[in-house]
């Protein structure tokens, strides 16, 4: 008798919990309900990145969003990102420009197409241009420094902002000026993308932007 109600309480004890939530189902559970990236569906959404930010669809595969050390944090990163869409974005122009309409003033011994043959041009003729623009480029590396220093402790300043606006662009309503701040990330990392093909294909066919293009369409390389 004793041996028969042993074995039916630990039948009921077995039925009983097979219905009892686990903890490896509620965590189970709880990653499966994580919000996943907008950009990666496969990845579970970077923490920091809720979107606040202009351009910000959770793309972070590497975790850089994460890094929190040596003075490097997600606002220093994001004012580097915007810094770099500024520049690619001018490397763009000012490449296509130069190669259509010639050199600038003061630099007409650098008439290569290809600008980065016309930059040694350059150099061999006049190395202090060159110097020239390093010394600038660290001043205003010095004081976009000191600002993201300054943003980042007082939190009044956000990332890339430097007060420049001459066409007014930040007066007027929040969502045209979200929608611009949006336009200038996208074309920025679509501009960094080019500026890097500009330079590998010059460093490799010494061949001007627009030179390459043609070329590529003569011989149907596409």
């Amino acid at each position: 008798m004793f041996k028969t109600a042993a074995a039916i309480t630990s039948l009921l004890a077995a039925s009983a919990s097979a219905f009892a939530p686990s903890s490896f189902n509620g965590r189970l559970s709880t990653a499966v309900a994580a919000e996943k990236s907008q950009s990666l569906p496969f990845m579970n959404r970077p923490a920091l990145l809720d979107g606040s930010m202009a351009g910000d669809v959770g793309f972070d595969p590497l975790g850089l969003s994460n890094i929190d050390d040596v003075g490097i944090d997600l606002y220093w990163l994001r004012e580097a990102e915007v810094k770099h869409c500024r520049v690619a974005m001018l490397a763009v122009v000012g490449i296509l420009q130069v190669e259509i309409f010639g050199p600038a003033p003061g630099c007409e011994m650098a008439t290569d197409k290809c600008q980065m043959d016309a930059f040694w041009q350059l150099w061999g003729a006049h190395p202090q241009y060159i110097a020239f623009g390093l010394i600038m480029i660290m001043m205003i590396e010095m004081i976009s420094g000191i600002a993201t220093t300054q943003g980042r402790e007082s939190g009044e300043r956000a990332p890339g902002d430097f007060g420049l606006d001459p066409l007014g662009y930040g007066k007027g309503d929040a969502a045209g000026f979200a929608r611009l701040q949006a336009q200038e990330i996208a074309n920025g990392r679509l501009a960094m993308f080019a500026a890097a093909g500009e330079i590998v294909q010059g460093c490799t066919t010494h061949q001007g932007a627009l030179e390459n293009l043609m070329t590529a369409l003569r011989d149907n390389s596409f």
